[in-house]
């Protein structure tokens, strides 16, 4: 997103979070004037990041703004697609990758869920977004269990290994 920052960045969230639960930002910083202007604060692949990220931000954007509710007031558009890619947990286990999620989170229960129905990318190729909804809802023809068939048309053959020199 043009001007757009990651969340750690605009946030300042802190490296390991899971023994901090609080955003690097004071009541009287640029970054705090910014956040108590803004109207809309988009977090795209939210589905990617880690509850605590989320956990840490609710306080601070309450302590920023002064307003007791969830964010401070604001409206936080959370976008990404929860059948993609869980947050990586470091050696972690399918198990701690899912209590990682912001579905786990405790503030789940306050977000207003809206569900997106049409893949605006892929709306001039209606068979690819309909592969890409079968892959995404699971129902898409698996091999050997846990695998897809990726088809013919999508795949670019690997032919020969080429060698680059880089000097002579």
């Amino acid at each position: 997103m043009p001007g757009g920052r990651t969340a750690h960045s605009r946030f300042k969230l802190p490296i390991n979070l899971e023994n901090n639960l609080v955003c690097k930002i004071s009541r009287q910083s640029g970054t705090a004037q910014l956040l108590r202007t803004a109207k809309v604060i988009i977090w795209d692949e939210a589905s990617m990041a880690k509850r605590h990220a989320l956990e840490a931000v609710d306080p601070t954007m309450k302590d920023i703004t002064g307003v007791m509710l969830p964010f401070g007031g604001k409206i936080m558009v959370l976008g990404g697609d929860f059948r993609q890619v869980l947050p990586v947990v470091r050696r972690g286990t399918r198990a701690q990758s899912v209590n990682s999620s912001i579905r786990i989170s405790p503030l789940w229960s306050s977000i207003v869920k809206l569900r997106l129905t049409i893949n605006m990318r892929a709306l001039t190729d209606p068979w690819f977004s309909d592969f890409l909804l079968r892959v995404g809802d699971g129902v898409e023809e698996t091999v050997q269990g846990n695998f897809i068939r990726i088809p013919d048309d999508m795949v670019i053959p690997f032919t020969e290994k080429k060698v680059i020199k880089c000097f002579d």
